[in-house]
């Protein structure tokens, strides 16, 4: 359709036929300029704007080209992001834009980002011969006179081409007739009376009046000219002025006079009566302004808008009553008020943008605009107050947002950037645009545990998979950046693996005991747990858990003093002279559970005389209740029980026996009434045993009797409390409780009754109180002896004593 595209700043080319010139200008501000003919069609291909440039075409997509106008105006072109071609994207109809203007340019601009650049572009649309010359009316009625002289002239309303230039009206040509002639001047165009009319011989005459263009090919219009021939009427209206110009502020009140025209004939009656009417005008004038037409005053009927039109031209007739006209120009200039506010555009916005976004980042691209001209279209762009953000004046009315510091979407996540625009008037006029904005969240918190640290407490003998205690880490990050997994921190109690005791649920923190815990194994402990969260990096922050593990009763008590029965036969040795609270012996048992659970009580459960002996119920001490008497049946056989405080109770229980007497040599010989004949065989070496330190044990019975002998007359029963116990007898991992049942330091002294041998040991150590007996003295015996003393039998055993 078009065959050739020239610069302005190149070498031009005639083009014959019917082709066009699109022309790209380059203007010395970095405009370019295409000039190009109307009504082309969509699509069609005005230049490539990006080699005119200097632009990469591949470039423009990432760039986000794009073509603008200020405020609402249409955008008649667009632009190819693949070629750079600037295209024909709405219809463009010159007339439709400029009208009778000889100059028809369209504003546009093409928008660069990254970085921001601005173009313009100016659009010189060329007019083509699309539109017929017009009269305004389909027929010209004229009367004159009869009387009029040859050579008169009357004035033609001439026709109405929208084209300008070549393209417009260029010439008349009048019907062959023998009264008219058409002669036309730059201004006018008149009927010239070339023969005196006659009415008598013709009435009225048609003549068909024909308008061309100078477009290629040529455009016309025609007018039948109806002239009724009258008498007398010989002078036409006259305008005091040929153009009359006047000011209207826009926004002016309905019924203002703008312009008063005016004008007069020189005839008389009829003949002299002017009316006024509009002559060639739009519809649009039409709707905005009327004409008076006996007076000639020019009202506002409408809406005066200087951002819609700032100037408009006023075709006046004026009419006698007999058909004769005279025409004039009224020139309105509108003045503009301020009654515009600024208008801001939001051009593009990055949301989300990530919180961690260094300051100065840009993240938006505001426009503002204001329809208004001069001091009225002076806009001041501000933010509003506490938001990291701020404007920064970039081309034009363009402002750059960016960031002023450091974001954090854990304190702040989404933000409405409120931008008020005013301009200069005056009064001034401003508005103002919310712009939503979001942070996005990057993993830049680790997760925090609620407390410092944690502590749970777990009776011992729990059940495997039995929760101890849950942590809670909270992390503030979004999404999978908050996401907490929780887990144990590899590490060892008392040499094995932390997760051979625990596990951690990775969702819920809820930590779980992998196995049953012994209190007397360890009590307390401690491990860490990690939370992590599910970022890229990861982050993770650690806590210490203590596990307290309370005792459980389940242990019973250990007999250590004396033995259990089938380890040891004990026997203890008490004088007749013992009064009532002697201390006879003490049972000394120990818990390996702690707290209550180890707290011991002591119980005779059986005894031989109940009434002789009684035991302390927290120390095991056995005492006499009363004096001894001589009915009171030698052998005293005590039957023990040790209890715990736990709940349930515990308990063990031991038989202690007692043989009354003053003299060793006194007591007869004893049975051990739990000897089994089981266990003779077992006896028979003991006593083969014995017998060959028979000797040695005859030299410390002399001793012990001479000891005797010296010794006050009162004696006192073995010790005050203190049983001697062997130290292999004591557990090592017992403590020592006083008042608890368990071994006082005061009766660790180094040996005490038989430990196991089958053999009866008697001890006899200092007392630490005045009611114990003095004196240091075993008696040692085969069980056979003591279960036949026990029996009454009348064997006659070997008695070894010695002192120590």
């Amino acid at each position: 359709m078009f065959t050739s595209l020239q610069k302005t700043v190149g070498t031009s080319r005639l083009v014959c036929g019917f082709a066009f010139f699109l022309l790209p200008l380059h203007s010395t501000y970095g405009d370019v300029s295409y000039s190009f003919p109307e009504e082309m069609k969509h699509g069609s291909v005005i230049g490539n704007i990006a080699k005119d440039l200097g632009l990469e075409a591949s470039r423009l997509s990432a760039r986000n080209a794009r073509i603008d106008t200020e405020g609402n105006q249409k955008v008649y072109c667009d632009i190819n992001l693949s070629t750079g071609d600037l295209i024909v994207a709405e219809r463009i109809d010159r007339e439709g834009l400029c009208g009778k203007k000889a100059l028809c340019v369209l504003k546009q601009e093409l928008v660069l980002e990254n970085p921001l650049e601005l173009q313009r572009i100016s659009l010189h649309v060329q007019d083509i011969n699309d539109n017929y010359p017009l009269f305004n009316e389909e027929m010209i009625d004229m009367e004159i006179w009869e009387s009029a002289a040859k050579g008169t002239r009357f004035s033609l309303e001439e026709a109405h081409d929208a084209d300008i230039g070549q393209n417009s009206v260029q010439r008349y040509t009048l019907e062959r007739n023998d009264n008219f002639v058409l002669i036309v001047d730059s201004n006018t165009v008149e009927l010239v009376l070339e023969k005196e009319l006659d009415r008598e011989q013709k009435r009225d005459l048609k003549l068909l009046l024909t308008a061309m263009d100078g477009g290629s090919p040529h455009r016309s219009g025609t007018v039948v000219i109806h002239v009724t021939v009258l008498d007398a009427n010989d002078n036409a209206p006259g305008f005091s002025q040929a153009v009359y110009k006047a000011s209207l502020p826009e926004n002016s009140p309905l019924d203002t006079v703008v312009v008063t025209v005016s004008a007069t004939d020189a005839d008389e009656g009829l003949n002299g009566e002017v009316t006024y009417d509009f002559s060639h005008v739009s519809e649009d004038v039409k709707k905005i302004c009327s004409i008076d037409r006996k007076t000639g005053d020019i009202r506002v009927i409408g809406t005066i808008d200087f951002e819609e039109v700032s100037t408009f031209e006023l075709r006046i007739k004026a009419k006698d009553g007999l058909g004769l006209a005279s025409y004039s120009k009224v020139i309105i200039d509108i003045t503009d008020i301020n009654d515009n506010a600024p208008v801001i555009y939001l051009k593009s916005l990055t949301s989300p943008i990530p919180e961690n976004a260094s300051p100065g980042t840009e993240v938006g691209i505001i426009n503002v605009q204001d329809r208004d001209s001069e001091n009225n279209r002076q806009v001041r762009c501000s933010i509003q107050q506490n938001v990291p953000f701020m404007l920064v004046p970039s081309i034009k009315n363009y402002y750059s947002l960016v960031t002023t510091g450091e974001l954090d979407r854990e304190l702040v996540s989404h933000y409405n950037i409120t931008i008020t625009a005013t301009d200069e008037g005056s009064p001034p006029l401003s508005s103002s645009k919310s712009v939503p904005l979001s942070v996005a969240d990057v993993n830049d918190n680790p997760p925090v545990f609620e407390e410092q640290s944690y502590s749970a407490h777990v009776t011992e003998n729990n059940k495997p998979g039995s929760s101890l205690c849950s942590v809670t880490a909270r992390d503030p990050d979004w999404r999978q950046n908050g996401t907490v997994i929780y887990s144990l921190l590899p590490g060892e109690v008392n040499g094995v693996p932390v997760s051979s005791f625990l596990s951690v649920n990775g969702d819920t923190g809820v930590i779980h005991a992998v196995r049953s815990f012994d209190y007397e194994q360890f009590r307390s402990f401690k491990f860490h747990v990690v939370a992590r969260d599910n970022g890229s990096p990861p982050l993770s922050s650690n806590v210490t858990v203590s596990v307290f593990i309370t005792d459980g009763n389940d242990n019973s008590p250990q007999l250590l003093y004396p033995a259990p029965e089938g380890n040891s036969f004990m026997t203890e040795l008490v004088p007749k002279a013992a009064h009532g609270g002697s201390l006879v012996s003490k049972v000394i048992a120990v818990d390996a559970d702690s707290g209550q659970n180890a707290w011991l009580s002591y119980h005779i459960v059986k005894s031989t005389d109940p009434g002789l002996f009684t035991i302390g119920l927290h120390s095991g001490e056995i005492r006499t209740q009363r004096d001894i008497s001589e009915s009171d049946s030698m052998k005293q056989n005590l039957v023990v029980s040790v209890k715990d405080n736990g709940q349930p109770s515990l308990s063990a229980t031991c038989t202690m026996y007692l043989v009354i007497s003053d003299n060793l040599a006194e007591v007869p010989e004893l049975k051990d009434v739990s000897y089994d004949e089981s266990n003779s065989r077992l006896t028979s070496y003991l006593i083969i045993a014995l017998v060959s330190v028979s000797t040695f044990f005859l030299t410390f019975i002399i001793v012990i009797l001479a000891v005797r002998f010296c010794c006050r007359r009162k004696p006192r029963l073995l010790f005050d409390g203190a049983v001697a116990i062997p130290s292999g007898y004591l557990p090592p991992s017992y403590a020592e409780v006083d008042g608890a049942g368990t071994l006082r330091s005061t009766y660790n002294s180094d040996a005490y009754l038989t430990t196991g041998s089958r053999t009866s040991d008697f001890k006899f150590v200092t007392s630490y109180n005045d009611n114990t007996l003095p004196g240091d003295q075993i008696l040692r015996k085969t069980p056979t002896d003591f279960a036949e003393a026990f029996d009454d039998s009348h064997g006659s055993p070997e008695v070894g004593l010695s002192i120590q």
